[in-house]
C-alpha cells in the first residue's frame, strides 16, 4: 500500500483509518521498487487509500511506482488497484500511460448497496473507470486485463449479483474475484449472511459463462488472492524467471530468458 495509512473516505466496510492525511513522499516509488527487487517476486499488487486531497489524486505516485518498478525488475508482473480518482479522465490516463499488466478497481457490491458500503464512491463510475482503462490501452496499442471484486453477505440478492456480473463484462472486464464479507469491527456494516462454499463454485462457473477470463470466488477471496496466476502469460513468466540458456544454446535454471528464445 502507498500513498500513507489514512484514507480520505470512509467505507462503511474498510478498517484503514479515516481523517485528513498528513503524509506525502514523492521518493516513496523509488523505495518501493527497491523493496521488491529486494524481494525477488514473480508478481506484486499495488495499491493504496483513496487521497482525494491530492490533485491528482495519487496517480502520479502510483504511475511513477510501476516505472521504478519495471526498471528494477522487467520480470515481475505488476497489477494497480487504484480508487476512482473521483471518475477523472486525467489521473487514469496518468495510471495507464505506465502501462500495468492489471489494472484493477473495485466495484464491491451491486448497485443498490453502493451508497451504504461506499458513500463517496458511484456504481457507473466504478464501471467507467474499467471501460476507460480498456480504451486507454486499445488506442495505444497495448494490452491490459481490467479486474474487480465484490463482497457478498452485505444484504444483496443473488439476482442483483448475477447483474454487477453482466455489469462488469459490458465493460470488458477480464477478472473477477468474489468473496465474503467479514465485519471488522461493530462500527462497520453489519454481516447479513455467510454464503456457502457451493454459492460460491456456482457463482464461479456464471461469472466464466460470461466470458470473464479468470474468477476466483470463495469465502476467503480477496482482490489480491492469486494474484500471480491472474497475470497475463503467467505460465510463460515464470518460465523466463526460472531459467535462461548460456552459451551453447541450453537452459539454465536461475535466470532470465527472452521469451523469444523459450518459444524456440
Amino acid at each position: 500500500m502507498i500513498l500513507g495509512d489514512t484514507c480520505t473516505r470512509a467505507c462503511g466496510f474498510c478498517a484503514v483509518k479515516t481523517g485528513r492525511p498528513t503524509w506525502f513522499d514523492d521518493d516513496e516509488p523509488r523505495r518501493v521498487a527497491e523493496a521488491l527487487a529486494s524481494l525477488d517476486l514473480e508478481h506484486v499488487v499495488i495499491t493504496s487509500v483513496a487521497r482525494d486531497d491530492l490533485p491528482d489524486g495519487g496517480a502520479g505516485i502510483f504511475a511513477e511506482t510501476i516505472r521504478q518498478v519495471r526498471a528494477r525488475s522487467a520480470g515481475m508482473g505488476v497489477e494497480v488497484l487504484i480508487p476512482d480518482f473521483n471518475g477523472t479522465d486525467a489521473p487514469l490516463r496518468t495510471v495507464m500511460d505506465a502501462r500495468p499488466d492489471i489494472l484493477n478497481h473495485n466495484l464491491e457490491t451491486v448497485e443498490r448497496l453502493q451508497k451504504p458500503v461506499r458513500k463517496r464512491a458511484r456504481y457507473g463510475r466504478s464501471l467507467s473507470v474499467l471501460e476507460r482503462a480498456k480504451a486507454y490501452a486499445v488506442a495505444d496499442g497495448w494490452t491490459v486485463h481490467t479486474k474487480s471484486s465484490l463482497m457478498v453477505g452485505l444484504g444483496e440478492t443473488r439476482p442483483e449479483l448475477s447483474q454487477a456480473f453482466r455489469d462488469l463484462r459490458a465493460v470488458d472486464c477480464d477478472i473477477l474475484t468474489i468473496g465474503q464479507y467479514l465485519r471488522p469491527s461493530l462500527q462497520h456494516l453489519e454481516l447479513v449472511r455467510y454464503y456457502h462454499p457451493d454459492e460460491f463454485a456456482e457463482m464461479k462457473a456464471e461469472a466464466l459463462e460470461l466470458g470473464f477470463r479468470h474468477v476466483e470466488s470463495g469465502p476467503l477471496v480477496r482482490s489480491s488472492y492469486h494474484a500471480r496466476d491472474q497475470v497475463p502469460g503467467a505460465e510463460l513468466r515464470r518460465a523466463r524467471r526460472q531459467a535462461t540458456i548460456d552459451a551453447d544454446g541450453r537452459i539454465v535454471p536461475g535466470g532470465l530468458l527472452d521469451q523469444d528464445a523459450l518459444a524456440g
